[in-house]
């Protein structure tokens, strides 16, 4: 299992989540730079992921939306902020409805992912930091931890 730590801190409202990967750090980029390697590994295993738009730079956009085991469906965003192409990228990442118009109602929060080389592999490190503890609180409920190890565990297989 790539995932190898994860800590949640309501005080300073943030996730972080530590993965290593058997492969180069340039082979861990392409799954984000790819939407259809993404569309593999974004959503938890039983709510895979469908890409829409994939502009991956800074100011640009990522739309997706995960389908669950009865057909439902749950969209997103992200709002690119930086890209350094192959070490990390941030982003702000929201809920959003079927149209991808952003959900009020739920956190939007500011992820940062870097990937750095580690004993002949990559450690990926993706640290997402809420506004409130509230927001972020709203996501632990939901599953954010389990689901989002388990969708990081995915990247194994897709990159062997």
């Amino acid at each position: 299992m790539p995932v190898t730590d994860v800590q949640h801190d309501l005080d300073t409202l943030t996730l972080s989540i530590t993965a290593d990967f058997a492969a180069p750090v340039e082979r861990v980029w392409q799954v984000y730079a790819d939407p259809r390697q993404l569309e593999k590994v974004w959503g938890p295993p039983t709510y895979p992921a469908t890409v829409v738009e994939h502009d991956l730079r800074p100011g640009g956009r990522v739309t997706y939306y995960m389908t669950g085991p009865e057909g439902e469906k749950y969209a997103g965003y992200w709002l690119i902020t930086v890209v350094d192409e192959p070490t990390g990228l941030s982003f702000d990442d929201g809920f959003a409805d079927l149209d991808f118009n952003p959900n009020p109602d739920l956190p939007v929060s500011k992820n940062v992912y870097t990937f750095a080389a580690h004993d002949g592999g990559t450690r990926a490190t993706y640290v997402s930091t809420f506004e409130s503890a509230e927001g972020m609180q709203k996501v632990l409920d939901m599953g954010v931890i389990e689901g989002s190890t388990a969708a990081i565990n995915q990247i194994d297989e897709l990159i062997q």
